[in-house]
Order: structure tokens, then sequence, then C-alpha cells
């Protein structure tokens, strides 16, 4: 009998790596929709630029590493990356941010580590903050829902603006944001922080027509179709249960707390914002960098759920999934060491 040896992820599934790629792109599909529906037809034009870079870096490594490139691209794992790159960047934001986020995805964080298996961090999650801290402007240039512009962005327009940086009659993408009563659209949990900065309550601040009674209008429906698309994971058994759930409860316990204490702002807002659902579900479960045992993952997603609470409600950036996913994958191997479970047949240590 002849023994192979492979490096992670391991699944205990019958599907192999290129199929459970396939079902997370394919779970990523209703938020993807969604989102283009609330911000716009950037979202497939940022998601084709993705996927191409992230191809041509996945091949060109390979082809510099010696190993064969279409065995290793068609696993899926470098076009998962691509998806949640895309879906993490303005819709509107430059080309080359998304492309230079690509590359340093598959080549600095992926394959400079050995390829899928052996990198340390999240690759989308770490072009994330490499992007965010280097092009600030363009990282945060988030649109508001289409309804509440000041005037609509044609397809054309949208366009142009990526590729050029201006729409054809010469507007920036600054002067595209401006809403209906003449301010710059802002994402509702950058909004609230800056409003309670002013010494403003998260009533006041949410008193905007950019804001449901939970959450932004257009990124609680993007949140709830990610978790749709999360739920499916979960009953085809593509992830497991403990990381998002601990995440989520985490997150909900530590809001309810602030809400109670010190009038921030509730549950719902927390988990129907920002990249709550999506990093629940797709990212924070990612099976190479994340805990590998049931208890560590309770630790590691719950922990994660405290970063991401801290960080919003009292660190520089709104929202903090990226950074509380890339700390506590530095964190993987000591919660690893000390979760191990006991080797059948012995006892527990004195």
């Amino acid at each position: 009998m002849k023994l192979t040896m492979a490096s992670s992820p391991h699944n205990h599934s019958l599907k192999s790596v290129n199929k459970l790629m396939i079902c997370v792109m394919l779970a990523c599909v209703p938020g993807i929709l969604v989102q283009s529906y609330f911000f716009g037809i950037g979202v497939f034009i940022q998601l084709a630029l993705a996927l191409t870079t992230v191809s041509l870096a996945e091949a060109a490594m390979l082809k510099l590493r010696g190993r064969p490139i279409w065995p290793t691209l068609s696993d899926g794992s470098a076009w998962l990356t691509g998806v949640l790159i895309a879906v993490s960047v303005p819709p509107l934001a430059p080309w080359w941010v998304v492309v230079i986020g690509a590359c340093f995805a598959i080549v600095i964080v992926k394959q400079l580590y050995g390829g899928l298996g052996f990198n340390l961090f999240n690759p989308a999650m770490a072009a994330y903050v490499l992007l965010l801290i280097s092009f600030p402007v363009q990282m945060t240039a988030w649109l508001p829902i289409q309804s509440l512009l000041n005037a609509p962005i044609t397809l054309f327009d949208q366009i142009t603006l990526i590729f050029t940086e201006a729409t054809y009659s010469g507007l920036s993408l600054e002067q595209a944001r401006q809403v209906i009563d003449g301010a710059t659209g802002a994402t509702p949990l950058d909004h609230v922080k800056t409003a309670m900065g002013q010494s403003l309550t998260v009533q006041e601040a949410m008193d905007n027509s950019a804001f449901t009674r939970f959450a932004g209008e257009g990124w609680q429906w993007v949140n709830l179709a990610y978790l749709l698309g999360g739920l499916y994971l979960l009953k085809a058994k593509v992830i497991n249960w403990h990381i998002p759930v601990a995440m989520i409860a985490s997150l909900a316990v530590c809001s309810l707390f602030g809400y109670l204490l010190g009038g921030q702002a509730g549950i719902a807002f927390h988990l129907l914002s920002g990249a709550t659902m999506i990093g629940a579900f797709f990212i924070a479960t990612d099976p190479v960098s994340a805990s590998t045992t049931n208890k560590g993952r309770l630790i590691y997603g719950a922990l994660i759920g405290l970063l991401v609470y801290l960080i919003r409600q009292f660190g520089g950036y709104p929202d903090a999934v990226a950074f509380s996913v890339l700390l506590l994958n530095m964190a993987v191997p000591l919660i690893d060491h000390y979760t191990q479970p006991r080797t059948y047949g012995h006892g527990a240590k004195k």
C-alpha cells in the first residue's frame, strides 16, 4: 500500500480542494449580487480584475518555482482569494488597487511561503491591510447606495472612474460620491464612529437617510446575503460551525454590554455592518490559517469577535475584521498547542 503525505488543508470530506473552493465561491454569489445591486456594477469589474491578476500571478510564480501550473491553479484557492479581495475593496477604487492587492496576496503571502497549506496568514486579509494602510483614501472611498447619490453614476462612468479615476464629464470619485444632501457618503461604521467622536449619540448618528432601524441601508442586506451563503457552507459541511458561531456570539455579547453600559451601537448594528458576516463565514474559517482543533476554533473565533468590537469602538479604523483575523492568525500555533485533544487511551495530566 502506498501512503501519500500532503500539506494542509486537511478536510474530513469526500470533496477535493477544487470542489471545496468552488462551493465557497458559489456561496459568495448571493452577497456579490446584493453588493452589486446597492453599490453598482463596479463590483463585477473589480472581480474580473482580481481573478485575472491572481491567475497570472499564480501561474508566473509556479513557473518560477518549477511547479506544474494548471494542476495547482485549478485547485481554485487563488481564485477564491481574488473573489475575497474584489468584494473587500470599494467598487470604484482605481484598477491598480485591486491589482496590487491580488499580486501581494499570491506572490508574497501565499507562494513565497510555499503555496497552499504553508501560508501563515490569510492572503486576502493580508492584502486588504496592505492596501488600507498604503492607500487609505482609495480604500475608504465607498459609495453610498445608488438611491442616495445626488446623480446616478452610469455604467460607462463607473468604468471610466475605475480605469481613469474620473467620469466622462470630468468628475472625480470624491465629487461623484456626493449624496442628495450635498455631503460626501461614508460607510455606516465610519459615520457612527465619527459622529460619536463629535459627542453625538448613536440614535442621533443613525437619524440619517443612509440608515434603517438596525444598520446601514444596503449594508444590512449585504451582510444578510453573506449570512445566507455561510449557512449553505455549514449545511454542505464545507466549514465547521465553531468559528463563525463563536465570532458572532462574541461580537454580539460585547456589543450588548457596550449598548447597555455606554450607549454604544447595539447588536444588530455590529452584526449587520461592515464585513461581519463575510468575515465570520468566509474569511475567519480559512482552513490553512485558522485553528485546527474544535476547542481552539471556539477560542479563535471568540477572540476575533472581541478584537473586532474593540477596534471598531476604540481603534483608528471603523471596521476591523482584517486586522483581527491577522492578529489571531499569529496566535494559532499557541492556541492549537494548548487545545490539542488527549490521545485515545491516555488520561488527563495531573
